[in-house]
């Protein structure tokens, strides 16, 4: 971890969609043990949650979330969507979020991955977005700019976002999943790469690190399936959150990494019976992809918050006449902006 990185700058999350955290607490101890944590209860979640001690931790449930948005406001924080109530009551420059069937991996040597720390280290040496460098990441060990990269491109930008992989279970959709159903990730790739400017990702939220003070705001649940569940091929809240920060990112000249660090991704749910349901995330994207692609911001849209009520004003105009799934998902863009003023903005 780079060391003007205090650990008391750091804030992992952890978004808790069942309700024995014990394993996954303790294979995380080594590493977490360092840190502040904010768990965030589903508010759909009945049970209570289980949870060793040992650790600097926060629990957020639903009557702390009623208490501090509204009883109208809080519902946009059930499943997968609760972890963004952590990035909202979060006062910490970064913030790590890891799902709750994520583990530590282990790299080529079988050395455990400190996900932690090299999530710090992509967030806190620059990013290379106007020109790509064949070489993967020329800020990490044993890498530099290869010959006819400019120098006047070389100092890079700011990294706003670190958008880790996983091993084992790959982030497929429910189609390709079913398709696929033994199919497994192994492959650990020692590399990080800055995403290049105008160029879109699905970034998951599986496993994320990003500079809260920098783009908190563009990290947003807005977007809701109508036949979305509990499986993680069943939601879009982190795509479509994805494609916002990525559009904003690229118009405030700041970066996004991806590559290193892994985690390892335990199976979750049934592909099939998943595609059985009322899913509509395959032909969104079709539509989704080009939208984002063609949208430019004004010179005006100076902060991210700005930039957000921009993307959520073009999404109503030229979205939200075609399914009102889309209207909704600017609504609720819009009022996670007051929102973020008037909590996540406060000291």
């Amino acid at each position: 971890m780079s060391l003007s990185i205090k650990d008391d700058e750091i804030d992992i999350v952890i978004g808790a969609l069942r309700p024995d955290l014990t394993s996954f607490m303790n294979e995380w101890r080594t590493i977490f043990s360092r840190f502040h944590l904010i768990i965030v209860k589903d508010p759909d979640l009945k049970e209570e949650l289980k949870i060793p001690e040992g650790f600097n931790l926060d629990v957020y449930k639903k009557p702390d979330i009623d208490r501090v948005v509204g009883t109208s406001t809080s519902t946009i924080f059930s499943g997968y969507s609760c972890r963004y109530f952590g990035y909202l009551v979060s006062r910490k420059k970064y913030i790590i979020s890891v799902d709750d069937d994520c583990y530590p991996a282990k790299d080529n040597k079988g050395i455990l991955v400190d996900a932690v720390a090299q999530h710090i280290t992509n967030l806190t040496t620059p990013a290379t977005p106007f020109f790509f460098n064949t070489l993967y990441d020329p800020f990490t060990e044993g890498a530099d700019f290869v010959r006819g990269y400019p120098f006047s491109l070389r100092s890079g930008v700011q990294c706003a976002l670190s958008c880790g992989l996983w091993l084992n279970l790959a982030d497929y959709d429910a189609p390709t999943q079913a398709l696929k159903p033994e199919e497994r990730n192994s492959r650990y790739v020692d590399a990080v790469l800055t995403v290049p400017a105008r160029t879109l990702m699905p970034i998951s939220g599986i496993n994320i690190a990003f500079n809260r003070e920098v783009i908190g705001p563009a990290l947003l649940p807005s977007l809701r399936l109508g036949g979305e569940g509990k499986f993680r091929w069943e939601t879009m809240e982190d795509i479509w959150s994805g494609m916002c920060v990525k559009v904003v990112c690229d118009h405030l000249g700041l970066g996004v990494k991806t590559g290193m660090p892994y985690v390892w991704r335990n199976d979750r749910g049934d592909a099939i019976a998943s595609l059985r349901k009322e899913w509509e995330g395959v032909k969104l994207m079709e539509e989704v992809v080009p939208f984002f692609q063609s949208v430019r911001l004004s010179r005006e849209a100076t902060t991210t918050e700005d930039c957000v009520a921009e993307v959520a004003n073009v999404v109503k105009e030229q979205l939200g006449s075609k399914d009102p799934m889309f209207a909704r998902a600017a609504k609720a863009m819009l009022d996670w902006v007051k929102l973020w003023k008037s909590v996540g903005s406060s000291t």
